[in-house]
């Protein structure tokens, strides 16, 4: 190998080569660690120097970071490939590209592979491949999460189909895992091509801006066949992903920063499916009153707040880790603590299009809470949602099938569920945001609910056009019918009244109502009908 030292040339060849005195034992245990010293250090200085030209970290520096210190065990560090042509019988690394193993994170168990850019640019070959497969096989027979710290050029050209066959390998896995233990990837390079689809079938993906980037076709090809001049970043860059397409959950912008908030986000997640999220001690009290919840929400529903500001006064000092935050801002998907306990939050955003749902907002719902029921995460869901987007283009693109998606994961979720009205819920919007009448265990509303089929204006002007339009004064009488229309069917008690809330109570007390729910619900067991698997809509 180029760059190679003396010593690992010498431990690449044959057992006769050999130097004299290393036929003992403790000739043996030497040529050993100098093997393994060499795996260490990787190929070469040259390509470290390189990757580090790139701004980015080893693979091995990337698995120190995201696991506890020295909790790593590697997995085939000596696998080398068997490929024969094009100059690859010369070229034979220990690891072929990619480090496999396990440690743990805040004490727990995860399993770990590493693409190493520095052999072969990080390209996935049939020995590269097979490790893969064996500690994606090990993380689901062990229950314990997997992440991928991805950073590698696509199939091995060389190898040809037994290399692409690879992925098919990965897929697989990733396909049986899902549900069952939590899968993580984390883009740190690039990741062009078929490779792409393993992030896409994992629970989240994280991003570094400038460095990492994900497409199926490059900037060249798009070129070539469209005539539009793109860069990488441009075409599938962490923004791009972050804001536009909502391929990646999170992106930062270095890869410490990453691999820190990876390491919290294992700390929210049970190690599968068969397991609770760990609790912590809080030392926030659960009783503690929200009194700053009657000023952040105006009484009028026409006016904007922030709702990040109302999950932060209810949850365990007021910390959250937010999914997707800059990908379908009129919803908000957030993971957080209650009394200590994980919960999954999802809520309207009425400083984003008014909080209505649409398209995005639907799917980026409905995935969250899917997810949430898959790892026994209790789902919380906060209330204000003025409907669905109207428009052509929205219903061209299919608002239809993609807000049942939100509708159907609601429906399937099997965990405990609590929502709360805080002020508008109109229309097939609110029926879709975990109302009582789809499953929700306990629904709650503040005294600032407005609960119907649309707006006061928009119904008055449907009911009484007829009696609108020949008055003397049709705007007098337009504004007396509104008045009449949510003094009847709108006042906050309307829905209570019909059992279809549980209780209007006091903004101040939604944090204690919440964990005195949660605590009720803990033992909650629900079945679903005996069935191979459901058809959602896609």
């Amino acid at each position: 190998m180029h760059g190679a030292s003396p010593t690992y040339r010498r431990y690449m060849t044959t057992v006769e080569d050999v130097p004299a005195g290393a036929n003992d034992a403790r000739g043996r245990v030497a040529e050993l660690h100098a093997i393994r010293e060499q795996v260490r250090r990787g190929p070469s200085e040259r390509a470290t120097e390189a990757q580090r030209a790139k701004g980015k970290l080893t693979a091995r520096e990337r698995i120190e970071l995201l696991l506890d210190e020295g909790s790593f065990n590697e997995v085939e560090p000596l696998r080398r490939h068997r490929a024969t042509g094009f100059g690859l019988e010369a070229k034979k690394p220990y690891t072929d590209g990619v480090i496999t193993g396990w440690g743990t994170v805040h004490g727990r168990t995860v399993f770990v592979y590493a693409h190493d850019f520095r052999i072969f640019g990080g390209a996935l070959g049939e020995a590269h491949a097979t490790k893969i497969h064996k500690i994606m096989d090990m993380a689901i027979q062990a229950g314990a999460p997997l992440v991928s710290l991805n950073d590698g050029a696509g199939a091995r050209i060389q190898e040809g189909v037994s290399a692409l066959a690879g992925y098919g390998g990965i897929f697989q896995r990733n396909t049986k895992a899902s549900g069952v233990i939590p899968q993580i990837s984390v883009m740190l390079g690039p990741c062009a091509g078929g490779a792409a689809y393993s992030p896409a079938l994992t629970d989240f993906v994280f991003m570094v801006r400038d460095t990492s980037q994900m497409f199926i076709t490059g900037p060249d090809v798009v070129r070539a066949v469209t005539g539009e001049e793109i860069t990488q970043n441009g075409l599938g860059g962490a923004d791009v992903h972050a804001e536009t397409s909502g391929v990646a959950h999170f992106a930062y912008d270095d890869e410490v920063t990453c691999l820190e908030e990876v390491r919290y986000l294992l700390s929210l997640l049970p190690a599968n499916n068969r397991e609770n999220p760990p609790s912590v001690a809080s030392e926030d009290p659960a009783d503690r009153s929200g009194d700053a919840l009657l000023d952040l929400v105006p009484a009028d529903g026409n006016r904007p707040y922030d709702m990040r500001k109302v999950i932060e006064e209810i949850v365990d000092d007021g910390e959250f880790l937010e999914v997707h935050e800059r990908w379908a801002t009129n919803i908000i998907c957030a993971l957080t603590r209650l009394d200590g306990r994980v919960v999954g939050m999802i809520a309207n955003q009425p400083q984003s299009l008014a909080g209505v749902l649409d398209i995005e907002a639907s799917e980026k719902a409905a995935r969250f809470v899917q997810m949430c029921d898959a790892f026994n995460i209790p789902l919380v869901t906060l209330l204000d949602v003025p409907g669905f987007l109207p428009g052509v283009d929205q219903e061209h693109g299919g608002i239809i099938r993609h807000g049942a998606k939100l509708l159907y994961a609601y429906c399937n979720a099997t965990v405990p569920r609590i929502s709360i009205i805080l002020r508008k819920a109109y229309g097939g919007a609110y029926i879709v945001m975990d109302s009582q009448t789809i499953g929700a265990d306990l629904t709650y509303a503040w005294p600032t609910n407005e609960i119907a089929v649309m707006g006061a204006e928009g119904a008055a002007n449907v009911i009484f056009r007829k009696q609108i339009a020949e008055a003397d004064d049709p705007e007098a009488m337009r504004t007396r019918m509104v008045k009449e229309y949510k003094s009847e069917l709108m006042h906050p008690y309307y829905a209570a009244e019909r059992g279809l809330v549980d209780d209007v109570i006091d903004p101040a007390d939604t944090r204690h109502t919440l964990i005195r729910a949660l605590e009720m619900l803990r033992t909650k067991h629900a079945d679903l009908p005996a069935r191979k698997h459901g058809n959602p809509p896609q």
